[in-house]
Parts: C-alpha cells; structure tokens; sequence
C-alpha cells in the first residue's frame, strides 16, 4: 500500500503556507524564502501552474491537487501531494523526489535527467516521454505513447498500459506487471533476471508500492538503431547442379 502522508502531523510541525486567491508569484517568493526553514505545507494550491519551480532543496507537501507542471525542473527537493496532480508533473527533473498519493495527468515525468517520481495512482497519456535517466513508478495504469523515445532510467508499471508501449525505446528498461494494448517499435521483451526483481523489491520498499517485483515482464530496446528499418536477410540464390559427362 501507499505511504500516504499524514496531513494532520505536518501540520503540528510544518511552516503552512495557504495558496487561497494568491498567484504563482507570491506563494513562490514565501515559498523561496521558508525553504530551507523546514517542512512546508501549501495548502489551496490547484489553480497555481508551475509551483516549486526548479528548488534545489527543500521538503514540500502540496495539500490536495497540485496544478500543471508542479516540481518543473526540481533540482533536489522532496515533493509529495496528498491528492493528484495535473499535466506535466516533474517535467525536466534533474534530481530529487516527487511522491503523489493520486493520479498523475498527461506527460508525467517527460525529458527527466534524474530523480525520483512515484504516483500511487494512474499516470495519462505520454508518461516518461524521452526519460533520460529517472527512475519512474506508477502504481496504477498508464495511458497511450508511454516511455515513447525513452532514452534512459527505469520506467515500472504496476498496472496496465495501453497502445504503443515504449514507442522508438532507445534505452533504458520498462518494467510492467500488467498487460499493455500494444507495443511500441523498437521494443523487446527480456526474461527477468535476479537483478531485476531485487531492483524492484527495493523501489517497492522504500516507497510503499504494493506489487509483486516477481510477477514483472521486462521491455528493452530491440536495436541500437531505433529509427533504421532492420534489414532482412537474403540467402544467395542456388546455383543449379552442373553434372559433367566424362
């Protein structure tokens, strides 16, 4: 089950910081200068697009939805919803953690260098599009073109998937404990190793993802070249038996 974070003790302990009819910028500057202050707690927040911009540090939990691209460019700072989140979740991350109890909407994760994103819930259309090297859990279901140009890090689903699985996958590995409607070009699947499994075992672990790492199938690249058409082989043409009369 979900690490699901208690509300009512951040309270007691965090800086609070109500969003209610304020924009992005003024809940951005308080938020700038409590970061290092402590745990921080907003509350309010959904109509705010762009919130925890690129910190570097910090521990924020958002109370309830979080807006479109919430943690964009996070650079080392724990983020956690207790809801969902909207469109573009994490995008550009380069390090650090974003935890959502909820749903994640269309293109979680995308062009991620680093870090960390779990969403307990399910995750839209084009999650981890061109992930270039975070680690990314859903424990629910995922839309169509998810991991499609993946370029690196670990995608894992612990629910199902729908069309065009891993579209173009360059690298990296996506693990799926489900069943997908298609996959992707360039896609192959791998047989699990012990590695594997004990990779997922401590993912699962470490962020309450409740999932069997054992009953995971394995999808990695087919080719190096992804955007080349592979070329079939042609055996050479028989060359007819000459009998020579002596």
């Amino acid at each position: 089950m979900s690490a699901v974070v208690d509300v009512s003790q951040r309270d007691l302990q965090a800086i609070v910081i109500d969003a209610t009819e304020r924009d992005l910028r003024s809940v951005s500057t308080e938020l700038k200068r409590v970061a290092t202050e402590g745990p921080i707690l907003i509350k309010n927040a959904a109509q705010l697009h762009g919130l925890i911009a690129g910190f570097k540090e910090g521990d924020v939990t958002i109370e309830g939805e979080g807006g479109d691209y919430l943690g964009v460019l996070n650079d080392g700072a724990t983020i956690r919803v207790t809801g969902s989140a909207n469109r573009y979740l994490a995008d550009n991350m380069t390090r650090g953690i974003v935890i959502v109890e909820g749903d994640a909407g269309y293109g979680a994760g995308q062009y991620c260098y680093g870090g960390t994103l779990v969403v307990h819930g399910n995750a839209g259309d084009f999650t981890a599009v061109m992930n270039k090297g975070a680690t990314i859990i859903v424990e629910g279901d995922v839309g169509d073109e998810v991991a499609t140009y993946m370029l690196d890090g670990d995608l894992i689903i612990a629910g199902n998937a729908g069309r065009n699985l891993g579209n173009y996958l360059i690298r990296g590995c996506i693990y799926i404990a489900g069943t997908w409607e298609s996959l992707g070009h360039n896609t192959l699947q791998e047989e699990m190793a012990d590695d594997d499994v004990s990779k997922l075992r401590d993912y699962f672990d470490r962020y309450g993802v409740d999932a069997n790492p054992a009953a995971f199938t394995k999808i990695v690249r087919l080719s190096e070249k992804p955007f080349y058409k592979t070329k079939e082989t042609t055996q050479p043409a028989q060359v007819p038996l000459v009998v020579l009369q002596g």
